[in-house]
């Protein structure tokens, strides 16, 4: 375990946080910050791959990122809910590292797990404050949470320019082959939307929400809290 990270982002599978924000992370990794990603499920019921090979697949993307620590708590896949105990545990990984920030899923997404992931961390989050909620690990002050895309998106609330990042990003999006190589019928995988030209979509969001900044890439997040400036010039 780290001694304290700057930034922890939350995914429901690996690969979640590449999707919706590898170029923030390469991007703050360089300026030096100590970057976690905390891993809810092991992607067990995926379509093509198996859990070993996701782990290799993430640890290898982690690497590829320069991050402090990555973490998976092993969760069901499908069964993420909002539960006691689902919130107990990232409470516990939050109180454990003591972030500046927290990543989270855009809380509307097709895919159910992303949903609940996001709605988990924000109550962890709450949670984590509270001094008489699991007294053995010491509370910490509530961090800030963002919200990053990953399958459905709107018009961002904050933008960060990483077009001199996306390379890595690309990189690190390559290390899951089982589920961005592009696939054929007549290989011996499933055909899913994931292995159909993904990450040339991500790639032309990302220039699509750059857009109109004139930024060649760029990763959206949204917030649910208004942000404070100290003035506007």
């Amino acid at each position: 375990m780290s001694n304290g990270l700057d930034i922890l982002i939350f995914g429901a599978h690996a690969d979640d946080a590449e999707i919706g924000m590898a170029g923030v992370i390469a991007k703050q990794v360089h300026l030096g910050a100590k970057v976690g990603i905390c891993d809810l499920t092991e992607a067990e019921l995926s379509s093509n791959g198996n859990v070993e090979l996701r782990k290799q697949e993430a640890a290898s993307a982690a690497k590829s990122l320069g991050i402090t620590w990555r973490g998976n708590l092993g969760l069901s896949d499908r069964g993420l809910f909002v539960t006691p105990q689902h919130i107990e545990q990232i409470t516990k990984v939050i109180r454990e590292h003591k972030p500046k920030v927290i990543f989270a899923p855009y809380w509307e997404d097709r895919h159910p797990d992303h949903i609940a992931c996001s709605k988990l961390v924000e109550e962890a989050v709450f949670n984590a404050k509270l001094r008489k909620f699991m007294p053995e690990i010491p509370s910490i002050p509530a961090p800030e949470i963002y919200y990053y895309f990953i399958n459905d998106w709107r018009t961002p609330d904050l933008l960060v320019d990483v077009t001199a990042y996306y390379e890595q990003k690309e990189k690190a999006l390559m290390c899951y082959a089982s589920q961005f190589g592009q696939a054929s019928p007549q290989d011996d995988v499933v055909l899913t939307p994931l292995n159909q030209g993904y990450i040339e979509r991500v790639k032309a969001r990302d220039a699509l929400l750059g857009q109109r900044k004139l930024i060649q890439y760029a990763e959206g997040f949204a917030v649910k809290t208004p942000f404070v400036v100290d003035a506007f010039v």
